[in-house]
């Protein structure tokens, strides 16, 4: 099956345009003309999203033993973000145009003299702009009771560490793995749900001994490369792995997993050696006892290995790629051929797994059965509205795997229809067969 083949100002257009006609995503507040960097998940997206989110966690929580969970608040005690640095630290060069009042980070300037959006070269002198998002706890708006949303989830999983670990009774070496939002202020929010200001993550913190910590980073990295291919079927020629070169003071290795997204190559995964800076930091400064002791007495400074992947980007990677145009043969001969719309989503992620479509709403009370059916074991939808073949086209684009059709001739002889997205062919099945085929299809 030969994919077609877009630019990739076109292939975004497109995903925009059918993320809001189909309600997978769409910008915060649109009726009050939209919150630049904000941005909801419809009905569709929702699904979408939580499969995302379940499929990871299952993969990196659920089956493993030496894996906990976590979910922490968004604000923190400020002093969480001044030991981490991003209070200090965490920001970005920008330059302001003096004629057009625009503003631009330096690192995304092709010739930093001059504004990319007027050419002037009358530009301001590259200045840091603080990315932590500012709020206020308790009832006087003062410098006292400052507060930050979280930049990132990690710092939480770190400050948590020592009463995750005496609960759980862990020993390393071991991870805690934490999904939730994180607030960033992007001066440049772009690229659709690739850079936002809010956004979701998922991360995990594995604590070890400094002596093994680059063979248990390998393992990480090898192992999140292997989610892709083998959950999400990510094929060799739309990944590639960055190394970093230029790295913090406290790290060994540091690698990103990159994709291509619609727009181009972009970061997707994080897999990073950070040492023991983030432990030692948070005891430093909140003066709490967060070496690990082992059963000898010795006391340990863990070393930690990150693996860091958003939501969103992971969302927006899967949808590029799924999506697609095909040319189809029109009811009539002499017509012209119809454009197919379909997205091939891998099956786990897919907002719909099975639709149960009845070929009339005089079969609605069977049909309803079946679906209640389905419905406890996979993600389902009940669609009666319109043509068969419009209901077909509706399911190809948001992305659903089956279709149950359900006929008169389903009454006497407790078969359906089932019609299959990609290739879009069909078989007949029996209604006692139909958990058992959907279990081996779907998982």
């Amino acid at each position: 099956m030969c994919k077609k083949e877009f630019d990739s100002q076109e292939l975004m257009e497109k995903l925009v345009s059918l993320c809001k006609r189909r309600g997978f995503i769409f910008q915060s507040s649109e009726i009050y003309g939209g919150f630049n960097g904000f941005w909801d998940y419809g009905p569709y997206g929702v699904k979408m999203k939580r499969a995302i989110e379940n499929l990871w966690w299952n993969y990196m929580v659920e089956t493993r033993q030496d894996v906990e969970g976590l979910d922490s608040t968004i604000i923190c005690h400020p002093r969480v973000w001044k030991a981490s640095g991003h209070i200090d630290q965490f920001s970005d060069l920008m330059c302001d145009c003096k004629d057009c009042k625009a503003r631009h980070r330096v690192d995304q300037m092709p010739d930093t003299t001059v504004c990319t959006s007027c050419n002037s070269k009358n530009l301001t002198e590259p200045r840091e702009f603080n990315l932590m998002m500012k709020t206020f706890v308790g009832p006087v708006f003062d410098e006292e009771h400052v507060a930050y949303l979280r930049a990132e989830t990690c710092q939480p999983i770190f400050v948590d560490f020592q009463q995750v670990r005496i609960a759980t009774r862990q020993k390393l070496p071991f991870g805690i793995a934490q999904i939730g939002k994180a607030f960033r202020n992007e001066i440049n929010p772009r690229n659709f749900t690739f850079r936002s200001r809010e956004f979701t993550q998922m991360e995990m913190e594995y604590f070890c001994y400094d002596e093994n910590s680059m063979d248990i980073w390998e393992y990480w990295k090898n192992e999140r490369i292997r989610y892709y291919k083998e959950k999400l079927g990510f094929t060799d020629d739309m990944m590639r792995i960055y190394v970093h070169e230029k790295l913090a003071h406290y790290a060994k290795a540091a690698v990103d997993i990159e994709v291509k997204f619609p727009f181009g190559w972009g970061e997707l995964e994080g897999i990073h050696h950070r040492g023991t800076w983030d432990i030692s930091r948070h005891q430093e400064f909140s003066g709490a006892d967060l070496a690990y002791v082992d059963e000898n007495g010795k006391r340990t400074i863990p070393t930690v290995v990150e693996t860091s992947v958003g939501v969103d980007r992971t969302f927006l990677a899967i949808l590029g790629n799924a999506y697609d145009e095909e040319e189809t043969a029109t009811k009539k001969e002499g017509q012209d051929t119809d454009i197919r719309i379909v997205l091939r989503l891998p099956v786990a992620v897919a907002p719909i797994q099975v639709a149960v479509l009845p070929i009339s709403k005089k079969l609605d009370e069977n049909a309803q059965k079946l679906f209640n059916d389905l419905a406890s074991r996979f993600r389902c939808e009940y669609d009666v509205t319109g043509s068969i073949g419009k209901r077909y086209r509706r399911q190809d684009e948001i992305g659903t795997p089956f279709c149950v059709t359900f006929d008169f001739d389903s009454l006497e002889d407790n078969a359906v229809t089932i019609r299959e997205r990609d290739s879009m062919q069909q078989v007949r099945v029996n209604v006692t067969q139909l958990k058992s085929y959907f279990e081996e299809h779907i998982g």
